[in-house]
């Protein structure tokens, strides 16, 4: 096992699982915050920044390698949501299927204040 770790390593190939921070802290600053805002797929209630798994180590190395190409975070996020849909972002776009998730919020503080008004109204009486 050691000698294949020692050849992985040898041949250049990272073991870091997606750990290791760039060198340039303005691009891994960057990187840290696109992190943030995106969902692991595994865990679903962590951010990739936060999750231990390896679908999330994977996506975090993805995200660095991207960003120290010059990519904009922007990009790397619709890359990631061409690949992984909408579901990978805390803030999805606004498209029909994900209007039920913006719409929601609004109609339940609609349908609370009209059940408020309809209580108050009755109480006056």
């Amino acid at each position: 096992m050691s000698l294949l770790l020692g050849l992985a390593l040898a041949a250049g190939v990272p073991a870091d699982l997606g750990y290791s921070q760039l060198p340039d802290a303005g691009k891994e600053a960057q990187a840290a915050e696109l992190m943030g805002t995106l969902r692991c797929l595994v865990c679903q209630g962590q951010s990739i920044g936060d999750s231990d798994v390896d679908m999330a180590a994977d996506m975090r190395r993805i995200v660095r390698t991207k960003i120290a190409a010059g990519e904009t975070p922007e990009a790397v996020r619709g890359w990631l949501i061409e690949r992984y849909g909408s579901y990978v972002t805390y803030d999805p776009p606004l498209s029909w299927t994900t209007a039920p998730l913006w719409l929601a919020p609004l109609l339940l503080l609609a349908a609370g204040l009209w059940l408020a008004r309809g209580t108050i109204r009755r109480r006056r009486k």
